[in-house]
C-alpha cells in the first residue's frame, strides 16, 4: 500500500491539521453563537443604519472568522469582536463621509440653504462628530454601548471584560470631555 503524502507530510499530518482546522471552526461557531447581534448593534450604534450596520456586522464576522487563529485569549472573543465591528463601523462611516462629500460637490442645480437652515440642521451634528474623534477608544466604545444602544454599566463591564468601576470612571470621562467639545 502506497502512503499518501501532501507537500512534506504524511496522512496523519493532514488528518490532524484537518482535525484542528474543524475544532477551530467548531469554537469560533459556539463563540459567535453566544454573541448574537454583537456585532450589528455596535455598528449600528456608530452608523445609526441598519442597512450600513448589517454590511458592517457581516464584515467583522468575517474578519474574526479569518483571524481567530491568531486570537491569543478566545475568552476575550466578545471584547475582540467589539472592536472589530467598532473600527470597521468608523472606517465605514469616515468613507461615507467622503462619499457623500465628492458626490455633493458636483451638485450645482440645487438651491443653496440659507446660512440658518444648515446652522439649525447641522451644528449639533457637525459639533457631536468633530468631539467624538477626539475621546480615546476605550471611553467612545463605553459612551456608545452605554449611551447610544441602551446597554446598562453591568452589561457593558462583562462585554468588554473590565471592573464595572472601570466602565463607570470611562463613562464619566466621555461624557465630560463631550461636554467640554459641544460648548
Amino acid at each position: 500500500m502506497q502512503e499518501f503524502t501532501w507537500p512534506g507530510r504524511t496522512l496523519e499530518t493532514k488528518l490532524a491539521f484537518d482535525l484542528e482546522k474543524a475544532a477551530l471552526r467548531r469554537e469560533f461557531e459556539q463563540r459567535l453563537e453566544e454573541c448574537g447581534t454583537l456585532a450589528f448593534r455596535v455598528a449600528r450604534g456608530v452608523l445609526r443604519n441598519g442597512a450600513d450596520a448589517e454590511d458592517v456586522a457581516q464584515e467583522a464576522m468575517l474578519r474574526s472568522y479569518r483571524r481567530f487563529a491568531r486570537l491569543r485569549d478566545p475568552s476575550r472573543f466578545r471584547a475582540w469582536l467589539v472592536r472589530i465591528s467598532f473600527r470597521l463601523a468608523l472606517d465605514h462611516a469616515r468613507s461615507a463621509h467622503r462619499r457623500q462629500q465628492r458626490e455633493t460637490a458636483w451638485v450645482i442645480d440645487l438651491p443653496k440653504p440659507t446660512a440658518e437652515d444648515i446652522a439649525a440642521s447641522n451644528e449639533f451634528e457637525r459639533r457631536l462628530q468633530e468631539a467624538m474623534p477626539a475621546l480615546s477608544e476605550k471611553s467612545r466604545l463605553v459612551l456608545l454601548l452605554t449611551s447610544m444602544d441602551g446597554r446598562s454599566l453591568e452589561e457593558v463591564a462583562e462585554l468588554l471584560q473590565v471592573p464595572v468601576g472601570t466602565v463607570k470612571s470611562r463613562l464619566h470621562s466621555a461624557r465630560k470631555q463631550l461636554a467640554e467639545k459641544l460648548r
